[in-house]
């Protein structure tokens, strides 16, 4: 029989005359005379050490939870103690290590010493493109020669045709404000003649600032290059040099007349007149001499009045004549004919070839590209016709003024496309930049660069694209012995040397070295070294 919760091994109730028993461990036996029914009963059961195990489990719970708790701080307390330096040990460690050399060893390598900085690829600042169509005298009509966007502008290309005539491209900054004839001076001039000179067409003197009969046979050459005709001149002009013309020729008479007149008054009498007062004088000698002899009819005084009145009208005969009037009729005469020779000089220069401001555009840093077009065939002009920007594309960066000073137009630089392709560039130009009001850096240089020969396709991905440019400024012709540039020291002389440690390191030996080229944090270096020798840097 089963042992009720409380029972001990030696109750009373366990030693009872039942067939069950409890053996010494105190589980319940069972005798063979039960049968079946008893075995049947004893697999139902529960194991009597299973159930031995739960209530010690259970009934100790408070138990079990210390015995972890301490489990935990004790393995908690060795983690700690590994953690946990003592002073001593503290001090121990922070104590410096002994003195030693620091040494790296001689390398072969090659160098190759760049400057890289950043640039934006882009093409020159865009303007917009206005012409002056003041001078046309009535509505600035487009009629045609409308360029396409991406066209590029050249010297002597035509931007534009505007009422049948051509806006004539030319290098220069001065805009066009006024119309360019012969007897003009000025600024605007002096441009005109230096764009005409820059393709090849000669303008006489170019330092010359007017415009004269020669600059306006370079312009009619202008109009020939670009296949158009020369303006028209002003209405009336020919009716005027034909006027002129005449007046010249009638001042040109009067010129003729008093030159006669004056050669007349300045000949004196002829020699008919001279030979006729003569007579008249010798007659009266004549007449006088018989008037003395008596033969005459005269008296003597009447002979010697006659033959003075005869000597006194030859004598103011033969006398030079006054020619001041005929002078002064000759002098007006020429004063007559420089006038209308001016006058026809002026309406001539009226029919020389000019240069209206409104059919040249004057355009700085050629050739351009058109980005824009604003007007089409058949408008009319009121603002910016176009907007255009450099035709080239170029890659422009800053620089430091130490990196500046290393570049040389010309150079050879290297840069990657935005889809990783590798191409090369060449210096153009570098210019110190301005200095910024209040700016704390350093000098600034600007760097330009040229892509060489870009593809259009590739120029599309380049533009507006900042990217990393690389110039070599040097590099040795292969693979060199170099070492860090704290290993290089200076001797008495200023001679380089090198310290070179042995396989003991308080052994080492000083050598005299040449050095190269210097990059990278490295130098080469020649001398009685080899690749792999150690060299101190540092003790």
């Amino acid at each position: 029989m089963r042992r009720s919760r409380g029972e001990s091994a030696d109750s009373p109730a366990s030693t009872g005359g039942d067939d069950a028993g409890v053996d010494a461990l105190g589980m319940t036996t069972v005798t063979e005379g039960e049968g079946e029914s008893a075995a049947t009963e004893a697999a139902l059961k529960p194991d009597p050490a299973v159930s031995g195990w739960r209530r010690v489990l259970q009934g100790n719970r408070v138990l079990w939870v210390l015995a972890a708790v301490a489990i935990v701080s004790l393995i908690a307390g060795v983690g700690v103690s590994f953690l946990i330096v003592s002073p001593g040990q503290a001090a121990a460690d922070a104590a410096a290590p002994e003195p030693g050399l620091i040494t790296v060893p001689i390398e072969s390598r090659e160098l190759s010493n760049d400057v890289t900085i950043r640039g934006d690829a882009a093409f020159a600042d865009a303007v917009e493109v206005k012409i002056e169509t003041g001078s046309l005298g009535g509505p600035a009509v487009v009629t045609g020669r409308v360029p396409e966007v991406g066209a590029t502008f050249e010297p002597t290309s035509v931007a534009l045709e505007v009422t049948g005539r051509p806006v004539i491209v030319l290098p220069g900054d001065l805009p066009a404000y006024r119309t360019l004839s012969v007897g003009l001076s000025g600024p605007d001039v002096l441009q005109l003649k230096a764009a005409l000179v820059s393709i090849g067409i000669d303008v006489g003197d170019p330092s010359s600032a007017t415009f004269d009969s020669a600059t306006a046979s370079a312009v009619a050459a202008l109009y020939d290059r670009v296949g158009y005709p020369t303006p028209d001149a002003p209405e009336g002009t020919a009716e005027a040099v034909r006027g002129a013309r005449d007046s010249v020729r009638a001042a040109e008479d009067g010129v003729a007349s008093a030159r006669r007149a004056l050669a007349q008054a300045q000949a004196g009498p002829s020699n008919a007149e001279r030979i006729e007062q003569d007579n008249l004088v010798r007659a009266a000698e004549r007449a006088l001499a018989e008037a003395k002899a008596g033969k005459g009819q005269l008296s003597v005084a009447d002979a010697e009045d006659q033959l003075r009145l005869a000597q006194a009208r030859r004598d103011e005969a033969l006398a030079p004549r006054d020619a001041s009037d005929a002078q002064s009729s000759l002098d007006a005469a020429y004063a007559s004919l420089d006038a209308a020779n001016e006058v026809l000089a002026d309406a001539s220069d009226s029919t020389l070839a000019f240069l209206p401001a409104s059919e040249v555009l004057y355009l700085s840093a050629l050739p351009r590209r058109v980005d824009e077009v604003k007007v089409e065939r058949g408008t009319i002009l009121q603002a910016a016709a176009m907007l255009v920007s450099g035709a080239t594309l170029t890659i422009n960066a800053s620089a430091a003024e130490s990196d500046a000073k290393l570049l040389e137009v010309g150079a050879v630089a290297s840069f990657a496309l935005p889809d990783g392709t590798e191409m090369a560039a060449t210096i153009s130009s570098v210019a110190p930049r301005k200095a910024e009001a209040g700016s704390g850096s350093g000098p600034r240089y600007d760097v330009v660069l040229a892509p060489t020969d870009p593809t259009p396709e590739q120029v599309e991905q380049l533009r507006g694209q900042n990217v990393r440019v690389s110039i070599s400024i040097g590099s040795t012709d292969g693979a060199v012995l170099a070492v860090p540039l704290a290993a290089l020291t200076a001797g008495p002389g200023g001679e380089s040397r090198v310290e070179v440690a042995g396989d003991d390191d308080e052994k080492t030996r000083l050598v005299e070295v040449t050095t190269g080229l210097a990059a990278e944090g490295f130098v080469e270096i020649t001398g009685d070294i080899r690749e792999g020798e150690l060299v101190v840097v540092g003790r």
